[in-house]
């Protein structure tokens, strides 16, 4: 009966919550209070002890290695994702300890209660940049590489708190780069059926979880560095997909576990509250840093505002250290939770809203990152360089001038180095077509994966002033209707499509080339 419960409260409340234009997840929160609610007024336990906890566990491992295969290490090795994490950090410490100890807390519990609160959810934000596609964008992979910093950062402070150290053995995992001619080889070998998904599941849950865990490490962290190993493989993405469906039913069980930590007191949830009032100030200060480190306005305001929530690593520091704040801490997590979901799935719509004023804070050296302002003599332009882009790209480029972009930097070195060329860009970004020149430019191919963004380029053209034909695909009949309706002249439905180009190869085999009425 109890998983009985989980399941109902959690698909009633998130397709509730799905309805008001809210993300699910944000429902299962609401699911973990009111369980928990009932649990404690009808005396019937609801909560699932050990097991629900066990389940939360997973999933939290088995995002965060989905995370990691599509993650390139050497993306937190930056100057702007090292220091502005160690900055954020630093700074959020020595301005809340002394608050925190005016208010009555001791020295080392505000210090404690300070570095909680400096950390940002690894799981909000990558389920955020994973459900957007913006996870191997710029802001989405510096939020990412902060994140992991920030783990590295929190694993120290948990091993002080507690009073030991990962073992001796935890020096294993530098023989972990060593391996991954083995990792990969194993991926090759466990085809393409439930034998990949075993391997996956291998991969994050004993070999990142339970061997970084044996160690004195995180397991979470191990996760995330397995993850990694097999991001530059071909079938990272593959895998990743197998995986989906496990990671995001297990993931339900932590939003619901978070919601059903402690029943709060009407003090607790007063506190959490005012704790919650500094999540702006979280952000913003994100946001500045990452400006000082040459990002441009729109990349730092993305990227902080996917930081802009308190860490489950506050809850874990809690029952160490400051056992007092489990409730409130507990509490100030979930309300960040319900905050920031909604609030990055607005992101670019609030860019655009406050961009003339994020702008003017933008140093006058641009980053590495940043965009092209020429497709130079390109006639046809390719967005997202994918397979199906890619497809496009090769059969135009005989007879056209033709020029890729991705967000993706490994996916254009490859391009590049396969003789195409493409582009470093985001297209749903405004400045991007601002300053862009587009004098030859003819029409414009749409095969990004998100069918959102194909509406927000669109719409970007045509308030351009660009009247060549954009032309997309998709799956669904909604969403080739959206894409219309923003401007685009035609969407093709991928599978209706294809179904009748296999039909006309048929009908050419059999009967050549002559019209089917002919044959008649």
């Amino acid at each position: 009966m109890t998983e009985a419960a989980w399941i109902v409260f959690a698909f009633v409340l998130g397709l509730t919550l799905r309805q008001l234009g809210l993300p699910p997840l944000v429902g299962y929160l609401a699911a973990g209070f009111a369980l928990n609610a009932v649990s404690t007024y009808t005396g019937q336990r609801l909560d699932g002890g050990v097991a629900l906890e066990h389940i939360a566990h997973l999933g939290v491992m088995l995002l965060l290695f989905t995370v990691g295969l599509k993650l390139r290490l050497r993306s937190i090795i930056q100057t702007e994702v090292m220091g502005s994490s160690l900055a954020h950090g630093a700074l959020t410490c020595l301005v809340l300890t002394p608050v925190f100890h005016l208010f009555g807390v001791d020295w080392g519990s505000a210090l404690f209660l300070a570095v909680a609160l400096s950390f940002s959810s690894t799981v909000v934000a990558a389920k955020v940049l994973e459900v957007k596609r913006e996870l191997r964008a710029f802001h989405g992979r510096v939020a990412i590489g902060i994140l992991v910093v920030q783990d590295l950062v929190a694993l120290a402070v948990l091993s002080l708190a507690g009073g030991h150290a990962p073992s001796l053995l935890a020096f294993l995992v530098l023989a972990l780069p060593f391996a991954r001619p083995i990792i990969h080889r194993l991926v090759d070998v466990s085809g393409h059926d439930e034998l990949l998904i075993v391997f996956g599941l291998l991969l994050a849950l004993v070999v990142g979880g339970l061997g970084f865990g044996s160690v004195g490490l995180s397991p979470e962290l191990g996760a995330l560095l397995l993850g990694a190993l097999l991001a530059n493989h071909s079938r990272a993405q593959e895998l990743a997909k197998a995986l989906w469906g496990i990671k995001e039913v297990f993931l339900i069980g932590f939003f619901i576990h978070i919601g059903m930590s402690e029943l709060p007191t009407v003090e607790a949830l007063g506190m959490a509250l005012l704790l919650v009032l500094l999540l702006p100030l979280k952000a913003v200060l994100f946001f500045f840093l990452l400006l000082r480190f040459k990002l441009r306005a729109r990349s730092a305001f993305l990227a902080s505002l996917s930081l802009a929530s308190y860490s489950e690593f506050g809850l874990i520091v809690a029952n160490l250290v400051l056992p007092d704040w489990t409730v409130v801490l507990a509490l100030t997590v979930a309300i960040s939770f319900v905050i920031a979901a909604p609030l990055n799935r607005l992101s670019q719509t609030l860019y655009e809203r406050y961009e003339a004023v994020l702008v003017r804070y933008e140093l006058d050296e641009r980053h590495r990152d940043d965009q092209p302002v020429s497709l130079g003599l390109a006639e046809v332009l390719v967005i997202g360089m994918g397979r199906l882009g890619a497809a496009a790209y090769d059969y135009l480029r005989g007879d056209e001038r033709v020029v890729g972009l991705d967000t993706d930097p490994g996916k254009v070195q490859r391009h590049l180095q396969e003789g195409r060329r493409v582009l470093y860009a985001d297209a749903e970004d405004p400045a991007f077509w601002q300053s862009l020149h587009t004098d030859n430019l003819k029409a414009v191919i749409l095969s990004m994966n998100d069918a959102v963004s194909k509406v927000n380029v669109t719409r970007h053209l045509r308030k351009r002033g660009f009247d060549g034909v954009i032309v997309t695909s998709c799956l669904y009949d909604d969403e080739a209707k959206n894409i219309k309706d923003a401007g685009a002249d035609n969407a093709f439905l991928v599978y209706s499509d294809a179904g009748i180009g296999l039909a006309e190869h048929v009908r050419q085999a059999l009967y050549g080339d002559a019209p089917q009425e002919a044959q008649a």
